[in-house]
């Protein structure tokens, strides 16, 4: 837009560009007495942006800082949940205070099977299942692996053979405990494996007493895990699954029926075999 001054003075009059946010006014100016000083119109503030980029830098560093904060926070708090976690696993064999129903032993190393028929020999329970028994294994090939005990086998041990992991052995201990009607258990399974096999039991049995026998192995050092690799490995995964159970517990009601237990699982935690607990 160009405005223009009276045609009698156009010809003397100098012209002096001014621009107004996008739009450029070219201004002829007066020169002599009277004349307004043009410095004044060009003085005009330029238009800032809307988005400084000190300002969107500030911003960016702070978004950085409180993701630097939160990060380090869940850091500190998984690396102390860790610590509390191996500090509460058993470092020795502790032998049951009393006696209980029945005791279930929970497949994964053979010292646990060992450990559990053991107790039920010295009369902490009346009956033993051992849960997660592979299909192909036979009664008569875990006996041998207790051949002082074969009489124990005959009478008083039952497999389990649908269990496919922690949470089938729930399910399926769940089943044999109301079939015999028991009140209380004695829980054998690896000292890391404890917490978790716990939480699974105590979710699908709340109103049957526990009595944990965590079995110690040298494998596994839970007092010095930082000077063995194998054993750091084992027990932050170990952590990883109490920390998944924990949450998972949380919001299902029945395992046997939850989409979560089954994602875990990686399909359904117990096998479809008739007679989970018929003796071969």
């Amino acid at each position: 837009m160009i405005l223009r001054a009276p045609s009698r003075f156009a010809s003397s009059l100098p012209q002096s560009p001014i621009r107004l946010g996008g739009m450029s006014m070219r201004v002829r100016t007066m020169t002599g007495p009277g004349a307004t000083d043009a410095s004044v119109s060009r003085a005009w503030p330029q238009p800032r942006s809307w988005f400084p980029d000190n300002a969107r830098r500030l911003r960016l560093a702070q978004r950085l800082k409180r993701a630097a904060l939160a990060g380090f926070g869940c850091f500190t708090l998984a690396a102390v949940g860790f610590l509390a976690f191996v500090t509460s696993l058993e470092r020795f064999e502790q032998p049951p205070q009393g006696r209980s129903d029945g005791i279930v032993a929970l497949t994964g190393g053979s010292q646990r099977i060992g450990d559990a028929i053991d107790l039920l020999a010295r009369g902490y329970a009346n009956r033993l299942l051992i849960t997660g028994v592979n299909e192909h294994t036979s009664r008569s090939e875990i006996a041998r692996l207790n051949p002082g005990q074969r009489r124990l086998f005959e009478c008083c041990v039952d497999l389990d053979y649908r269990a496919r992991n922690t949470i089938g052995n729930a399910i399926e201990t769940r089943r044999w405990v109301r079939e015999n009607g028991f009140q209380s258990l004695i829980v054998v399974t690896s000292n890391y494996h404890m917490p978790r096999t716990l939480i699974e039991l105590d979710h699908v049995l709340p109103g049957v007493r526990k009595t944990p026998y965590a079995v110690v192995t040298s494998s596994v050092t839970p007092e010095a895990w930082w000077r063995s690799p194998s054993s750091a490995r084992l027990l932050a995964s170990e952590y990883v699954k109490f920390l998944a159970v924990w949450l998972r517990t949380r919001f299902e009601r029945d395992p046997e029926r939850s989409a979560a237990a089954m994602l875990m699982s990686r399909g359904r935690p117990v096998q479809a075999i008739a007679g989970p607990l018929s003796p071969r």
